[in-house]
């Protein structure tokens, strides 16, 4: 097969107007039109409104290419469309190829007789997509989230575009992925899928070849028709080679059927924090009379990957089981990277994605309301070892199937199950995100024949797509499920949950100690960007979290609220914009450190904390840990030191654990902790845990240590330590883990709220020393944070509890210039 990529001397304009742009192929409609400054930045204010309202319209791309001699020699040529968003009609030379209606699907056009040697013209008209689901929506006014506009499931377009309760109403349109030309002779592969076999002697690879003869357009099995392929003069080799060593190269040519090839001491791939992330390239090439025809080419990791379900005294267990060992799921939920999608682009998503690895992520979820990440999404995962947890793209909302809608699903998941398949990465595919749980409860009016289609397709028409395209991976119908059927989908005991009574029930951070899920793939707690954040989206008098624009910007309608009445039970009135800022910032941290903590000193009966959410999709209040900038929230700092492999963490008593109301009924607080270390590693580990019980001051009033051994993949309880005479409003507790006199884990408790406490003035200070920065206090100081004027530091930690004293982080980006630091001290 011959390949040309198609991406040059593109021009687009609105279609109602005559003026035509310079046009970016990949890229879209609001990216062309702000880079020839048609349209304001829609992230400034309220300019999402007129970007919009633009998506009434209609828009052309027109792009104009020469054929390639090679490709135009073969027996068939074909365009070949990665990704349309979303609806667009096609015409090269005046001949329409067709109409295309999936944002999620490949398109592929046969255009032998219609493709010229020079100055061929690809034109594509694409329609407004808010026109076509606020029709679709007067004909069958369909139910899903209130946060999104009404009809979006009417359009298998990537759901978020249309609004969420932290994204914009940018329903953007265009080219998104690439075009390109191929040119085929004799046959070309239709699939090639490797599947493993782990036995004592090494893994065994097979394989399953799709072969396509272009003359009769007749689809062949290589392991049931090789002897029609063989007597054609077709042969197929495969050469699999160890990436890290590629003298270790094992090449088998078939006639016949596909033997298993054998890769004897195999280098196994690990998640992160477990094991290397070794990778092999397994090429397949068709060869016709010993000439190659086609090729193909994918990196594959040698390891078995699946969920582990087993019946306990709690339920049953739901866990990631890699090469036979279980470990606990640590990570967050990702979204697409930008409503405005020509700004993705693989260097950013790397830097995002290493930032997860730096914060000791082993898993990231894909929601389901966004749309199936690029190829190199999944090859960056394979290198950092992050385990994906894939939904298919469906997300609160119900849909009619009609055989239309479901012929054009089966296409989009075949297309994506064939290009993800073979990622070691691919944890699990998952069904939809909460459409179980809401059909179920039938909050959007669900119709007996709605619910009987659900059914339908998420347990019986995906699972058979699944065994024909992926047999090898885990399929979950849900998140959350207890496994399907509407069986209490949220069950605590079994499967999945998605667990909001912290934040949307407004239940205080203490609740998450009452429950010990199997598996948490959504909590989370909103905050603010940072300072520097808001001002790229706001005027100085925007800048109060009521005002028009910041709830433009905080798309959760009661989310400010909510910040201020937990902000009420934890810190004292932030006097200023910016400390309010940071002050919603570690509300989110602690919340999440709380329940984080809680569930792994439960390892075993809890397996998974993935936080919603890792990343923003423009400049926002949300639940990220990342925003739109890139910059670090307290939230990531903390999950760097909640999610480390080694960590200790306290379970104290004090008043936020008592429920009495003290003005009621005076009572006496019990004051306590009980230290618990995690192991998250393949090694037990001997380790000494240390405690102080401390004045505000940083004075040591009195301590413990005790040195352990913590076996691998475990937690360890000590036993709980009675500290009734501590000052309530005056003392705290710090507490450290060390290994051979390194410092690996640490933290400080409170006995009260933190507006309660007497804090000192810890009179900080910070210094720039080379590559690190070294903070003084002059007595205890929490929540510390380190900012230059750009705000656009990397530290190797930040938002961190000292006692009174030294610490020294080491500067990983940006320039420690104009340094400032505060505490929780100065939120007043």
């Amino acid at each position: 097969m011959k390949k040309r990529v198609i991406d040059k001397a593109f021009v687009m304009r609105i279609a109602s107007e005559e003026t035509w742009y310079p046009a970016t192929v990949p890229g879209s409609v609001y990216g062309d039109l702000l880079a020839n400054g048609v349209i304001e930045d829609p992230y400034w204010r309220d300019n999402e409104l007129k970007a919009l309202e633009l998506m009434k319209e209609d828009f052309e791309y027109v792009g104009v290419f020469d054929g390639d001699d090679e490709i135009l020699k073969q027996e068939k040529v074909y365009l070949h469309f990665m990704g349309l968003d979303t609806l667009a009609d096609i015409y090269l030379n005046n001949t329409p190829l067709g109409s295309v209606n999936n944002m999620h699907r490949q398109w592929k056009f046969e255009v032998t007789d219609v493709i010229k040697q020079t100055e061929n013209e690809l034109r594509l008209v694409f329609h407004s997509p808010t026109r076509f689901i606020e029709k679709e929506y007067e004909k069958d006014k369909i139910g899903g989230s209130e946060d999104a506009m009404r009809g979006f499931s009417k359009l298998r377009k990537a759901h978020c575009m249309f609004g969420w309760d932290w994204g914009p109403r940018l329903p953007d349109a265009g080219i998104w992925r690439d075009i390109f030309l191929t040119g085929v002779t004799g046959a070309s592969f239709n699939s090639v899928s490797v599947s493993q076999r782990h036995e004592p002697e090494g893994v065994y690879l097979n394989f399953k070849v799709l072969v396509v003869r272009v003359g009769d357009n007749r689809l062949l099995d290589w392991e049931k028709d090789n002897q029609e392929l063989l007597k054609d003069g077709y042969t197929l080799s495969i050469t699999v080679t160890d990436l890290a060593d590629k003298n270790q190269k094992k090449v088998h040519t078939f006639g016949g059927k596909p033997e298993e090839i054998l890769i004897e001491n195999p280098r196994l791939w690990w998640p992160n924090g477990y094991g290397e992330q070794n990778l092999y390239s397994v090429q397949a090439r068709l060869l016709k009379n010993e000439e190659e025809v086609d090729t193909w080419e994918k990196r594959i990791g040698l390891r078995t990957l699946t969920m582990k379900r087993t019946k306990d005294e709690f339920g049953e267990s739901f866990a990631h089981e890699v090469n036979g060992v279980s470990f606990f799921a640590m990570g967050a939920d990702y979204i697409p990277e930008d409503c405005i999608l020509g700004r993705c682009s693989e260097m950013r998503t790397r830097q995002l994605l290493t930032q997860c690895k730096e914060a000791n992520f082993n898993v990231i979820r894909v929601w389901g309301g966004g749309h199936y990440p690029f190829d190199g999404f999944w090859d960056i995962c394979d290198e950092l070892g992050l385990v994906v947890w894939q939904d298919f793209m469906f997300a609160c909302a119900l849909y009619d199937l009609t055989e239309e809608f479901e012929e054009n699903v089966r296409r989009e998941l075949i297309d994506n199950i064939r290009r993800i398949r073979s990622h070691p990465s691919l944890g699990l595919w998952c069904g939809n995100n909460e459409m179980e749980m809401f059909t179920d409860t039938e909050i959007w009016g669900c119709t007996p024949r709605q619910k009987a289609d659900y059914i339908k397709l998420y347990e019986y028409i995906i699972p058979k797509i699944l065994k024909e395209e992926d047999p090898y991976t885990f399929y979950w119908p849900a998140s959350p499920s207890s496994g399907g059927s509407f069986d209490n989908p949220n069950d605590e005991n079994r499967g999945d949950v998605h667990y909001w009574d912290v934040w949307h029930g407004n239940k205080p951070i203490t609740e998450y100690r009452k429950f010990y899920f199997r598996y948490v793939s959504e909590f989370g707690f909103q905050s603010f960007p940072s300072i520097k954040t808001v001002e790229t989206f706001t005027e100085k008098e925007d800048r109060n979290i009521f005002s028009y624009v910041m709830e433009k910007h905080q798309r959760n309608s009661t989310a400010n609220g909510k910040i201020m009445n937990y902000m009420e039970q934890t810190f004292l009135y932030p006097s200023d914009f910016d400390t309010l800022l940071y002050a919603s910032q570690l509300l989110q941290a602690e919340a999440m450190r709380y329940g984080v903590e809680h569930f792994r000193r439960n390892r075993g009966r809890c397996m998974g904390a993935i936080v919603w959410q890792l990343n923003d999709c423009w400049p926002v209040a949300s639940w990220s840990s990342i925003d739109y900038y890139g910059r670090w929230k307290a939230l990531h700092y903390y999950e760097k030191r909640f999610f480390a492999p080694l960590m200790i963490s306290c379970e104290e008593e004090g008043i936020l654990t008592q429920d009495t109301n003290p003005n009621a009924q005076p009572y006496e607080v019990m004051k306590s902790i009980r230290l618990c270390v995690a192991n998250e590693t393949q090694r037990d580990e001997t380790v000494t845990a240390v405690w102080e019980l401390r004045k505000n001051t940083g004075e040591i009033v009195k301590g413990g240590q005790e040195e352990c051994v913590v076996s691998k993949l475990s937690s360890l309880w000590f036993e709980k330590i009675s500290l009734q005479d501590a000052s309530l409003y005056e003392d705290y507790v710090s507490y450290k883990l060390e290994q051979r006199g390194e410092t690996l884990s640490q933290g400080t408790v409170l006995f009260c709220p933190p507006k309660h406490y007497h804090f000192i003035d810890p009179q900080l200070t910070v210094r720039s020393d080379g590559e690190n920065l070294i903070v003084e206090a002059k007595a205890y100081a929490r929540s510390v944070e380190i900012r230059n004027k750009e705000d656009n530091l990397l530290l190797s930690d930040n938002f961190f509890d000292m006692n009174q004293g030294e610490r020294r982080v080491r500067v990983l980006k940006g320039l420690p210039e104009e340094l400032t630091v505060r505490s929780v001290y100065d939120i007043r």
